[in-house]
């Protein structure tokens, strides 16, 4: 009996509809139909009986952790199986007809005639399923909703065809991490978690299907309380479900807040949404503290919903009032996370790629709590799992369970050519094409841009992820994810990726540790107003008012991102001077809210908003321009010797 899907049937017999409709198989749907009647037989006798349901729930998590070790040791032949699947499942697809595929199933076949494509390939084709065209063009099932990608770093977002049984694909993979957390996660099941949850707004398309981020799909699921790896949430799912940012971050954090006893895990999707939460804390705790000390809720919290969840749980504390007051008062935030809720385990976000600059913030705000990321997705699919949760943050790796979807990887070569940037790829020649390796047949240490064919209608699809195989789980390789999107800089022969410019900014802060000042958020654009052009990089900062951060430091940091940069860009300054000198302009404090509130508002997920570290659009750089307090220029032009490897990124 699988105790995932028997406690979302619980919880409210209807969902049995919602779960038979997630199936994706008739052994499953008929598996499930047999636990429906066994709820309903042995509910009292059994399921009741919390020792019972902790030996079914022990059960199911060992077969979870024997499926893991059976798909892990035969990589090769689960991907086969997994693209004859999506082959035969969707053989009568226009697209796949398109391509003269003619049902064969055989991988070599399916790589021959199938090209390894982008977004732009297919945007007819999802157009037309956005408009209400109902015929098996990407998928022979029925498309539930188009899933919407971040679309932070520049133009529209893309809608990702999405159906039923992708969302129980997802589920399936998130009950995996549920059973690898019960082994290694104190006190796992147990208590409540603190996350703070935001949906975004979602439109229907001319043909009547939602168009929405995953998160607000996944939210608004009767999944959220079941099948979430941290189940007990202190937020109401009312609170979370608020359109109105901060109502939806007020009531979150006051529920948290007045059950700070009962939180044994904090945490949000990204490092930036739980950041976001503790420095909201800084700003309004003197009213969240009046809230909890009257039993009250503070007058801009209107809307209805909202206000009745928080009250079932809202009561006069004085007492609490007075620890959080006391608390919030100090000089120091240092430790905030564990002085408020003292009985924190760890902090669960995505802390990979360009998320990892924020570990000293939660390492400073945790008192050095373990920092958890466990889930690698997209918008496209579920892909891996992180089986060592609790490692090192910049040790994270993940498994890919090899049942997600099948698996390509192409090279890749960073600024060699043979693959352009991630934002704006290119399309494959033949040999390109042939350069693509199964999961099974990745190299250590070897760096690859991720390709997915997927159950719902993603041929070959270029997922825009580069990974580098880390080591390997049995015969699964494993991955560090190196970035989303490869943010590109450039002025001419110069191309500076997301990785490059995050370790440039991570070297030239160091100057600032001795006025104990650091970097809170960045992002940056090429300044084509001047002559040569220049890159610009706007700094927000946490500071010691006590100890100002002399000119010349900031100078310093100027030439130390410099020197840190690729080869082409230090030629560009040094040798040619096409290259301006590199500029940091100070922002005001909350510039980087500012950004993300106006980024929302061009529909941006505030859920999955993730800081862009290149802004192209001109609103965007009016607004930090306009919030500028001090800039300051490379004083000299960085190191360069003619004659190094020109795709090494170390010179």
């Amino acid at each position: 009996m699988d105790i995932f899907y028997l406690e979302l049937v619980l919880e409210k017999p209807q969902n049995i509809f919602y779960v038979l409709k997630s199936s994706f198989s008739s052994s499953c749907i008929y598996k499930l139909l047999y636990i429906t009647l066994q709820v309903f037989l042995s509910m009292e006798r059994s399921v009741a009986n919390e020792a019972s349901k902790a030996t079914i729930m022990a059960e199911d998590y060992k077969k979870d952790l024997e499926f893991i070790e059976e798909v892990t040791s035969n990589v090769d032949d689960v991907q086969r199986r997994v693209l004859a699947e999506i082959i035969s499942q969707n053989v009568h697809v226009e697209y796949l007809q398109r391509h003269n595929l003619n049902g064969s199933t055989d991988r070599d076949t399916f790589k021959k005639v199938v090209p390894v494509i982008t977004y732009e390939d297919i945007q007819l084709d999802i157009n037309r399923i956005a408009y209400g065209d109902k015929s098996p063009i990407l998928c022979s099932q029925p498309i539930s909703e188009l899933l919407s990608s971040s679309g932070t770093s520049g133009g529209e977002s893309k809608l990702i065809p999405s159906t039923e049984a992708a969302l129980g694909r997802r589920l399936q993979l998130l009950k995996l991490l549920m059973s690898v957390m019960s082994q290694v996660a104190p006190d796992f099941g147990k208590g409540k978690g603190m996350y703070f949850m935001f949906i975004s707004s979602e439109q229907k398309t001319p043909g009547g299907l939602l168009a929405r981020f995953f998160t607000t799909s996944f939210y608004k699921s009767p999944y959220i309380n079941c099948g979430y790896p941290c189940r007990k949430f202190t937020s109401p799912t009312a609170t979370i479900l608020s359109q109105d940012s901060y109502q939806s971050m007020y009531s979150q954090m006051l529920c948290g807040l007045c059950q700070n006893q009962e939180v044994l895990r904090v945490g949000s999707l990204f490092a930036t949404g739980f950041i976001r939460g503790i420095r909201f804390l800084e700003k309004h705790w003197s009213l969240l503290c009046n809230d909890i000390r009257n039993g009250t809720i503070n007058t801009q919290i209107t809307d209805p919903s909202v206000r009745e969840a928080v009250m079932e749980i809202l009561k006069p504390d004085p007492k609490l009032a007075d620890f959080i007051e006391a608390e919030c008062s100090k000089d120091s935030w240092q430790g905030i996370i564990t002085r408020l809720w003292p009985n924190t385990k760890y902090v669960d976000a995505i802390l990979t790629g360009s998320m990892s600059q924020y570990i000293p913030i939660l390492d400073y705000y945790s008192n050095s709590l373990p920092l958890i990321s466990t889930l690698y997705g997209s918008s496209e699919c579920h892909f891996g799992i992180n089986l060592n949760p609790f490692c090192k943050p910049s040790e994270v790796s993940y498994t890919l369970i090899p049942t997600m979807c099948y698996f390509e990887f192409l090279p890749y070569h960073g600024n060699s050519g043979v693959t352009d940037s991630i934002s704006m790829p290119k399309s494959l020649n033949e040999k390109e094409q042939q350069q693509l390796v199964d999961l099974a047949d990745v190299e250590i240490g070897q760096e690859y841009e991720l390709v997915v064919t997927t159950y719902s209608g993603l041929y070959r699809y270029r997922v825009g992820d580069v990974l580098r195989v880390a080591g390997y789980k049995n015969n699964a390789p494993r991955f560090n994810f190196l970035c989303r999107e490869n943010v590109i800089l450039s002025i001419g022969a110069d191309f500076t990726n997301e990785v490059e410019l995050q370790n440039a900014v991570k070297n030239a802060v160091g100057n600032l540790m001795p006025f104990d000042s650091q970097v809170t958020e960045y992002t940056s654009y090429v300044d084509i107003t001047t002559i040569p052009s220049h890159y610009v990089l706007f700094w927000e900062l946490s500071a010691n008012d006590s100890t100002p951060v002399p000119p010349s430091v900031f100078e310093d940091c100027c030439l130390t991102i410099e020197e840190s940069l690729n080869y082409f860009y230090r030629e560009g300054r040094a040798s040619n001077e096409s290259i301006g000198p590199l500029e940091i302009r100070v922002v005001e404090n909350e510039t980087f809210d500012k950004l993300m509130d106006y980024c929302s508002s061009l529909g941006a997920s505030m859920n999955q908003y993730k800081t862009p570290r290149c802004v192209k659009y001109a609103p965007l750089i009016e607004m930090l321009n306009s919030r500028v307090v001090s800039n300051y220029f490379s004083p000299t032009c960085p190191k360069w010797v003619p004659g190094y490897k020109k795709w090494n990124n170390t010179n």
